[in-house]
């Protein structure tokens, strides 16, 4: 599935904020996502998922890393099979650590 996706220096990084509807229940929020075929659709085939997370009373944070040629069927599966039951939020994003990492090597030789 996606997951075994090769990584790419082309890909770029999306970061999903699916906040819950406050109105749905867990039961509400189920079956919209079976009704829809939510588990099916996404994550959309050759993408892969960095990080899914749950934030409990808000709703779950997911980072892809996406091939820039489906950006657009990442798009079209949230419409197809989020919307009704999460409100959506995108960002691209990158991996800070490795520029930490720099930043703390050049302070620590009396940089800035």
């Amino acid at each position: 599935m996606s997951e075994t996706t090769t990584p790419s220096k082309d890909n770029v990084l999306i970061t999903l904020v699916l906040k819950h509807h406050a109105g749905l229940t867990l039961d509400d929020v189920q079956a919209k996502l079976k009704a829809s075929e939510w588990w099916d659709r996404f994550p959309v085939e050759g993408t892969r998922v960095v990080s899914w997370t749950v934030a409990m009373g808000f709703g779950q944070i997911v980072t892809l890393e996406v091939p820039p040629h489906l950006l657009g069927r990442v798009n079209l599966e949230l419409e197809r099979s989020a919307w009704g039951v999460f409100t959506t939020e995108c960002y691209p994003t990158y991996d800070f650590v490795p520029v930490r990492e720099r930043i703390i090597e050049r302070v620590k030789a009396g940089g800035q």
